[in-house]
């Protein structure tokens, strides 16, 4: 049996001598380099968080859009010093598994819970057991306020002032559908049950890439409160594919556990990915790199990372 998945994620410090990656130093990570995870329309990364174990390993969390019964939908990716990469399925327990997870964040103040959503808005709070080798449906709540013909592909929680916040996004669809990005108090029952808070709402515009864009592929909020979204364009299972990564606005939670959401009119482009449909981004803690995540369809995906966050 595979060792514990988890350990808090405070664990990073200089310890973590890899980046998705080869053996660098966290203060020289393999930055900008992509890693190939799975090489067919089966095995590419609709969402990721980001795990560490202490040493100079480097772990994540990927949910995949997988739609038919047995098909993978949750695995763990391990990168270590001058190995290549290992991708470890997880077992989804408790009812019928999920069609199309799109995105995945740990629940913070845990180092073995998440929330995964779906593309229809349906979020499954879930708990790894069986040291990391499975994944149990602790609560499963559709997401609050969905819009007509919202499409899910982001979610992120974050946590300021003592208290949690949500921000997840309808993806839009090209010149004609924005993305809707939602933001919202968000909180854990003593039943294990995710609720969410009074939901405030803006519309994006990616300003890159053109044409069959979703401006919203995921989100996440900085450390200082950035609020960072990717988009990507997908004009089909053999691409071709480009992404970017926007600086959009920012997020600040009150004391009270009051949410302010700003999203920009004219966001900031930060960095951009031609040949790749980023689906997963995540700020790595400790560090200024943002993990990101790629969903190429029958190319498989692919991980790197980029100094994007703050």
């Amino acid at each position: 049996m595979r060792k514990t998945l988890l350990t808090a994620m405070t664990a990073l410090g200089a310890g973590v001598a890899m980046v998705f990656g080869t053996g660098l130093s966290a203060a020289q990570p393999e930055a900008g380099r992509w890693h190939q995870i799975g090489d067919d329309v089966k095995s590419g990364i609709s969402g990721l968080t980001v795990t560490y174990r202490s040493g100079d390993d480097l772990r994540a969390l990927v949910v995949r859009d997988n739609k038919r019964p047995g098909e993978n939908r949750i695995a763990e990716v391990t990168h270590r010093v001058g190995r290549p990469a290992e991708v470890a399925a997880i077992t989804w327990q408790d009812g019928i598994e999920p069609v199309d997870l799109e995105a995945v964040d740990a629940v913070p103040g845990t180092t073995d819970e998440f929330v995964a959503v779906a593309s229809r808005g349906i979020a499954y709070h879930v708990k790894l057991t069986d040291a990391g080798e499975a994944a149990k449906v602790l609560d499963i709540t559709p997401l609050p306020a969905i819009g007509a013909g919202d499409n899910f592909e982001s979610f992120t929680l974050t946590e300021r002032n003592g208290k949690m916040a949500a921000v997840w996004a309808d993806r839009g669809e090209g010149e004609e559908r924005p993305a809707t990005l939602y933001a919202a108090p968000f909180s854990i029952s003593s039943y294990g049950d995710s609720e969410f808070g009074e939901v405030q709402k803006a519309t994006l515009r990616a300003p890159y890439p053109k044409g069959d864009v979703r401006h919203a592929s995921d989100i996440e909020v900085t450390k200082s409160g950035r609020l960072l979204v990717s988009s990507a364009s997908d004009a089909g299972d053999d691409g071709p594919f480009d992404s970017a990564v926007s600086d959009a606005g920012s997020l600040a939670v009150t004391s009270e556990g009051e949410v302010r959401l700003s999203v920009s009119a004219s966001p900031e482009l930060l960095d951009t990915f031609e040949g790749y449909k980023i689906e997963g981004l995540q700020c790595v803690p400790g560090s200024d790199l943002a993990a990101l995540g790629t969903d190429d369809e029958n190319a498989g995906g692919s991980l790197t990372t980029r100094r994007l966050c703050d």
